[in-house]
């Protein structure tokens, strides 16, 4: 499958994959056509700080697709187009040059945030989160919310970045598993069954800024 606009899309130097702590960018696709794709300026996702591309340039792209796929693909840095902001223009892959991963290769990380659920229409509850990642959340709550194993939740999760700003993420969630937790809390592993690509890039964002910071503590 072929990268989308408003895509988040990860990059590399190709002189520096394989190396360790080599730096991962990130960058989101604003416009494409059959020859190019044109993406923001990259920036570095430990350091925030934006990478500026050479003409010629070798990169390693990758992004995820709502299944939880890894496509990775080599391109080039073929200019710079300026027109509301600058662009970086970067060739467009062939669809056989596009390798994928076939496992789900979500980042899943550790975390406590905020979820919002509604059953229904009448039943709304909030929990805390035990777990993100690109293709669900677990989470914990108490024992007198009637969650079982097979239900669909509306679900709101609260996503802070590291620039401090904060927004929200929306979903369908179904739920795979109800484990008893104590003190009379369940905790609930759901996977997505319903999200838009763009609610799902904002969780992804979160997880990878999230074990950036664990890896520097």
């Amino acid at each position: 499958m072929l990268p989308k606009v408003n895509q988040t899309m990860f990059l590399q130097l190709d002189s520096e994959v394989g190396q360790e702590q080599a730096p991962t960018y990130r960058s989101r696709i604003a416009d494409q056509n059959a020859e190019s794709i044109f993406i923001e300026i990259p920036m570095d996702e430990q350091t925030k700080r934006y990478y500026r591309t050479q003409t010629g340039e070798k990169l390693i792209a990758y992004y995820y697709t709502a299944d939880g796929v890894k496509h990775q693909f080599s391109t080039v840095v073929k200019g710079h187009v300026k027109d509301a902001v600058t662009l970086v223009e970067i060739r467009m892959p062939l669809p056989e040059e596009i390798s994928k991963e076939q496992r789900r290769s979500f980042l899943r990380v550790e975390t406590q945030l905020e979820l919002a659920v509604r059953i229904g229409e009448k039943v709304r509850f909030v929990a805390l989160t035990e777990d993100v990642g690109g293709g669900g959340v677990s989470f914990r709550c108490e024992r007198k919310w009637p969650v079982t194993r097979g239900m669909k939740l509306n679900c709101w999760l609260l996503v802070p970045y590291r620039t401090n700003n904060v927004t929200h993420a929306q979903f369908v969630g179904e739920v795979v598993r109800v484990a008893e937790a104590e003190p009379k809390h369940y905790i609930v592993m759901m996977k997505f069954n319903e999200i838009q690509d763009a609610e799902q890039q904002k969780i992804i964002r979160y997880c990878f800024e999230r074990q950036l910071d664990m890896r520097r503590d």
